[in-house]
């Protein structure tokens, strides 16, 4: 079955695409053509690549990637003033930008945008025809959730919303994710294993992509996270998209998340 993998990250080769000066981390090499090869081995036909802070603001990478591939389409990191404008970015292959509003300490990777970012750049975003990922967790979630309602764009949250596996479905942050989800003021990409690490044991996510499914399966993506970057042992891409699959159940489901989801938002 054709589908589209949502979130995927392209490093090097570093001779002709190096790393930003000042990063917060410094990943092996993982080019373009491993990430094609991934995809076959995957049987799906379309790739979302998600600009990485360690790029800083040289987009040169998923650009490339992006012209010479037209299955693949791209978000960029991006903050005031990073571009001259905005317009044209969709020709190009570009669906979105990326921004970060996290907890804890250390909260935002070097090179990422912000949340501040997000709320000046909203308008040229909607003139642009592009939308807002968000990389936050659940903590954080519930303090900026009338913020998002309010921003004229589709919002794209990230690996579940950074949820706690120990906490239950019924905690405030993920509640308040499936309020956002159910009334389709955002979209959510099911990628659960960040949620457990060091356990590899996905088992107890299962409630909250149940939950997600009972919310609103439309407004639901998938995502590989390869090459899992600073995952140590990394997981098997083929592995999680077999348990989505697995816990979805619904073969028609499968279909809506890998299918028509992401081609009504990338396509």
């Amino acid at each position: 079955m054709a589908g589209w993998d949502c979130h995927a990250h392209l490093f090097g080769p570093y001779a002709r695409y190096p790393l930003a000066a000042e990063r917060s981390y410094t990943p092996p090499e993982a080019p373009a053509p491993a990430y094609l090869a991934l995809l076959a081995r995957l049987g799906l036909s379309h790739g979302v690549l998600v600009h990485p802070s360690a790029c800083g603001d040289d987009h040169s990478l998923v650009f490339d990637a992006l012209a010479a591939h037209p299955q693949l389409r791209g978000v960029l990191v991006l903050r005031p003033d990073t571009l001259p404008t905005l317009k044209g970015l969709r020709d190009k292959g570009i669906r979105a930008a990326r921004f970060s509003h996290r907890s804890g300490a250390g909260a935002n990777f070097a090179g990422s945008a912000s949340l501040d970012d997000l709320l000046r750049m909203a308008p040229q975003l909607a003139d642009a025809g592009l939308h807002a990922e968000l990389w936050t967790d659940c903590k954080v979630l519930p303090d900026i959730a009338d913020r998002l309602r309010q921003l004229p764009v589709p919002v794209v949250i990230d690996h579940m919303g950074g949820f706690d596996a120990h906490a239950g479905v019924d905690e405030p942050g993920f509640a308040c994710l499936l309020s956002l989800v159910n009334a389709g003021h955002a979209w959510v990409k099911l990628c659960a294993y960040r949620n457990l690490l060091p356990a590899t044991d996905l088992a107890p996510c299962r409630p909250f992509h149940e939950a997600l499914l009972r919310a609103n399966p439309q407004r639901l993506l998938w995502g590989s996270d390869w090459p899992h970057l600073r995952v140590v042992p990394s997981p098997d891409a083929a592995l999680l998209l077999d348990t989505f699959k697995r816990w979805t159940a619904s073969p028609a489901l499968v279909e809506q998340i890998l299918v028509h989801n992401p081609s009504a938002l990338y396509g």
